[in-house]
């Protein structure tokens, strides 16, 4: 077996910290894709207000974009994590191949579907005549980048897998930095306003695929993307869908809360209130990079040490990852609470946005250290390859608790919009306890007994 990037040696907390950090940056670079474009969409002269709107329409399908990346990327990476702590160095490079291609496949399938329906989808989504065009222009231009998002987020994965924490940073750096240059050149200097955005998204996410299959297909990585590994092979693409089904099922929730949560603000708050929530899910894709980073790095480690029988090096990383979600949310939670209206500045300088803001931001974000007892048991689940439990516990806190509170809460009481956004605390209460208590005596418990 290769000891290049062994993580059965050395202290667990620094080798997770090797790959935190640097995927923590690139994911949190990564964020900037789409946050910048809302960030000076949202200052437009005008039309700010409406023109944010119109882009928070079009998240839920960017969203869904995001959510087969990962379920093919995800889903590939820790199996060839573990495979590569038991020295299965040509299983690797086979179920990554065929990741590769399975990201092809649907990014092209996707792409189709969107513009056949995107009128009808947008409206369903809560869009109004005043904020369809918005929505429509930013979406017809970003889709035709698609394949470009499945290589770069899904592929980007398997650069982490393979240890190259700092590679895998820089792959969606470069894109990053583009897009935060050309984005007021496009929208500002070439007077494209929400059309530009989309165009330098589109061109800086061509850049960041580019890099990531160039990459790959070098002689310096430890298991390479061959033509031959890329023949789709049954067994495997049920083992990396059912693996991946975690992170697909999280992204499509996601998805699928956005669009209630649009429609539920629309119909009691107007557009106004669904320009606030795009302001919400802006920020909280900033906060929860660090704690995804932190445990995506953590993903490799704990599979490795799993698939080499170091039972009590995966407790500890368990427990280092854990520790330290909780105490970052722990930290964030303190700052939103004192200062929102800071964030909200950053997007929108309307009177009316930031006084509805305000009060949302605080309710919203309540108790958001609970969201770390979450992804600590999810990304447990994932790293050593147990799909059903991680699936459950990403249907159970979005599709089960999220969706029906933000339908039914509005109505109760008069709560009206600050039930939707009372929803999300309430099932990171119950959705947080859940899946880490199961771990612990799932798995945790369990390798105490396997390290005796």
């Amino acid at each position: 077996m290769d000891t290049k990037n062994d993580f059965s040696k050395g202290s667990v907390a620094k080798n997770i910290w090797s790959l935190a950090v640097p995927m923590t940056v690139a994911q949190l670079v990564n964020v900037l894709y789409s946050v910048v474009d809302r960030i000076y969409i949202g200052h437009l002269p005008d039309a700010s207000t409406e023109a944010l709107t119109g882009i928070g329409l079009a998240l839920p399908v960017i969203t869904m974009i995001t959510a087969f990346s990962n379920l093919f990327g995800m889903g590939g990476a820790p199996l060839c994590s573990i495979a590569r702590g038991a020295g299965d160095v040509k299983r690797a490079e086979k179920i990554m191949g065929n990741s590769f291609t399975l990201l092809l496949m649907t990014g092209v399938i996707l792409m189709a579907f969107c513009y056949l329906t995107m009128r009808p989808m947008l409206y369903l989504f809560g869009a109004s005549d005043q904020t369809y065009p918005y929505a429509q222009a930013y979406l017809s231009v970003y889709l035709t980048g698609t394949l470009f998002v499945m290589i770069s987020l899904g592929m980007n994965n398997f650069i982490n897998a393979q240890g190259f924490g700092k590679m895998g940073m820089l792959t969606v750096l470069i894109g990053a930095v583009l897009n935060i240059v050309l984005d007021p050149v496009f929208i500002f200097g070439f007077h494209m306003g929400v059309y530009g955005a989309a165009a330098a998204t589109v061109i800086s996410q061509g850049v960041s695929a580019a890099y990531v299959f160039w990459f790959l297909r070098g002689n310096h990585v430890l298991f390479r993307l061959n033509k031959k590994d890329m023949r789709l092979e049954g067994k495997l693409i049920r083992e990396i869908t059912g693996l991946g089904l975690s992170g697909f099922v999280m992204s499509v929730t996601n998805g699928s809360v956005q669009i209630v949560c649009n429609a539920m603000l629309s119909r009691y708050g107007g557009d106004l209130y669904v320009g606030v929530m795009t302001v919400i899910n802006s920020v909280r894709e900033i906060i929860t990079m660090p704690v995804n980073g932190l445990t995506n790095g953590a993903q490799p480690v704990i599979g490795f040490n799993y698939g080499a029988g170091e039972y009590e090096r995966v407790k500890k990383a368990i427990r280092f990852m854990g520790t330290s979600c909780i105490v970052f949310t722990c930290a964030v939670w303190a700052v939103l609470f004192a200062v929102p209206q800071f964030f909200i500045h950053l997007f929108n300088s309307e009177p009316e946005l930031l006084e509805a803001g305000v009060g949302a931001f605080r309710i919203y974000f309540f108790g958001i250290f609970l969201m770390a007892l979450q992804f600590t048991g999810q990304s447990t689940f994932v790293a050593l390859g147990k799909s059903k439990q991680a699936v459950f516990f990403s249907l159970l806190r979005k599709a089960i608790i999220v969706i029906p509170l933000t339908i039914c809460l509005p109505m109760i009481g008069g709560l009206g919009v600050n039930g939707v956004f009372l929803a999300e605390p309430v099932s990171n209460l119950i959705g947080g306890v859940a899946c880490f208590a199961t771990m612990y005596v799932t798995v945790y418990r369990k390798l105490e007994k396997r390290g005796e």
